[in-house]
């Protein structure tokens, strides 16, 4: 199945808070449109955090300058779990959202960008609001590593899962979309369903599909949680 980046498919109904939820292609903004409703806004932002940001940025600011400003930022789609913890078809909910490959090599290793004195590199999305989620979803928590380039080999995985202990799956877009919510002083969140293993590329071991599926059913029970949701009561 060929995932192609995209443009918006909006749902609006009454009675919550505007909720903008961006994935990176139009198979999983879909997925998340089948049951997401309530005031949920679904983009296809695009692949990366780079453009993922630039779009998530655009639509914040579009509905602040229209006055409906969103209360809430969803990074969603699928990515790769860190096994045994995520299994394909599972759901992971970010306690984390980390950058994970921002920073510079060096003799001794690689240095996040924030110990060369420069920005951040993670996230926090409201912690009642993770735990609601994930346990409306019947999802694990943990981090979620934003990376520019997809792991592909052991090697690699396990370098990443040194670093990072709590990492429970792989993306190219959460990092991105909560650099732009924060700009905004909108809280963020992020949640995958587990099409594949990080480690050794191996197409015929992708679930694309029934990591879909997962995030369709997911969504339709994270709203009834948003809608008791308030970010002022944090």
């Amino acid at each position: 199945m060929e995932l192609q980046a995209g443009e918006g498919r909006v749902i609006t109904a009454a009675g919550l808070g505007r909720v903008l939820v961006a994935t990176a292609v139009p198979v999983e903004r879909d997925a998340v449109a089948a049951t997401a409703h309530g005031g949920v806004d679904v983009i296809a932002a695009g692949v990366g955090p780079a453009l993922a940001a630039a779009s998530t940025a655009s639509a914040l600011t579009a509905a602040a300058l229209e006055g409906t400003p969103y209360d809430l930022v969803v990074s969603a789609g699928i990515g790769g779990g860190f096994l045994p913890e995520a299994r394909v078809g599972s759901l992971v909910v970010a306690d984390e959202i980390v950058a994970a490959d921002l920073g510079a090599e060096t003799d001794d290793g690689f240095v996040p960008v924030t110990e060369l004195g420069f920005g951040t590199v993670r996230h926090q999305p409201p912690a009642e609001l993770v735990r609601l989620v994930a346990d409306a979803v019947g999802a694990r928590t943990g981090a979620v590593l934003t990376v520019s380039t997809v792991t592909g080999t052991a090697e690699r995985a396990a370098v990443l899962r040194e670093r990072h202990p709590t990492a429970l799956a792989e993306a190219m877009e959460g990092f991105g979309v909560a650099e732009a919510a924060a700009v905004h002083g909108v809280p963020v969140l992020e949640v995958r369903a587990i099409s594949n293993p990080v480690g050794p590329r191996d197409r015929a071991a992708w679930r694309i599909p029934d990591a879909l599926a997962a995030l369709t059913e997911g969504f339709g029970k994270l709203v009834p949680v948003l809608e008791s949701w308030n970010r002022h009561d944090q």
